[in-house]
């Protein structure tokens, strides 16, 4: 069966009708600590296995790679999901959380959808067709003077136990910037990047569903994505998002 953009919005949709079920009534929210920093929610569970079982029903050919579940069935042609990007966000009440879908065919990202059920923003993009927002397209901002960018960053949950934990280069940035954000969800960040609403994203020990489908937008609609050394491609362990035109002054921050 051919993938259709309808069908996938309207199973992401569902799934985001799921989790916004939970936020709503986040007294009753079960959290877990996977580490001492880092929580899964029954939300979570939930909303990944709604969606493995939603996307399995219709694209019975697809492997499935989930945070919460790991990698089952065919891996070489598979989808790519984070269920909430965002949890710690989403524990608290608070609207920057988003579910995170992507397909990935000889590892080559073909689609992605991040869909921000709290803020009700939908965004999806399909290889060489460009990136949507609430089906309008969107494009990186103009912005070329890294002294008036806004800038997006994250910090690992596992920052503690890092040496690199971004806090020097943050305030190398930031010094040098006009705005800086943290939204705590790197999916969300990407679509900000896209969208235009921020300049550049950057973060570091990631894994491939945090950004996978945010990654793809980011790129359809214009984004220069690299590491932190400057080659292109998505690298979960460094990403460094942005519109390209303060990208050759930005990393030489990194």
């Amino acid at each position: 069966m051919p993938i259709s953009s309808s069908i996938l919005e309207s199973i992401i949709r569902e799934a985001g009708a799921l989790a916004m079920s939970h936020f709503k009534d986040l007294k009753k929210l079960e959290v877990i600590k996977k580490s001492p920093r880092d929580l899964v929610t029954d939300a979570d569970v939930a909303v990944e296995a709604f969606l493995q079982a939603a996307l399995a029903s219709r694209y019975p050919q697809f492997g499935f790679w989930g945070e919460e579940s790991g990698q089952s069935a065919n891996q070489t042609s598979r989808w790519i999901v984070d269920p909430i990007d965002g949890t710690h966000s989403f524990s608290r009440g608070q609207y920057f959380w988003a579910i995170s879908v992507a397909l990935e065919i000889d590892q080559e990202l073909i689609f992605g959808a991040v869909y921000a059920p709290a803020l009700d923003d939908y965004y999806a993009a399909e290889k060489g067709k460009g990136a949507w927002k609430n089906g309008e397209r969107i494009n990186v901002s103009t912005e070329s003077n890294l002294a008036d960018a806004m800038i997006a960053t994250g910090f690992a949950c596992l920052r503690a136990y890092l040496k690199d934990n971004n806090l020097e280069r943050f305030c190398r940035i930031a010094e040098i910037t006009t705005g800086q954000r943290r939204f705590g969800s790197a999916a969300i960040d990407l679509c900000l990047v896209a969208d235009g609403q921020v300049d550049a994203f950057w973060e570091q020990e990631l894994n491939l569903y945090d950004v996978a489908a945010g990654a793809l937008i980011a790129l359809e609609a214009g984004a220069t994505v690299t590491d932190f050394q400057g080659k292109l491609g998505i690298f979960p362990k460094q990403i460094l998002a942005t519109n390209g035109k303060i990208f050759d002054e930005l990393l030489l921050l990194m």
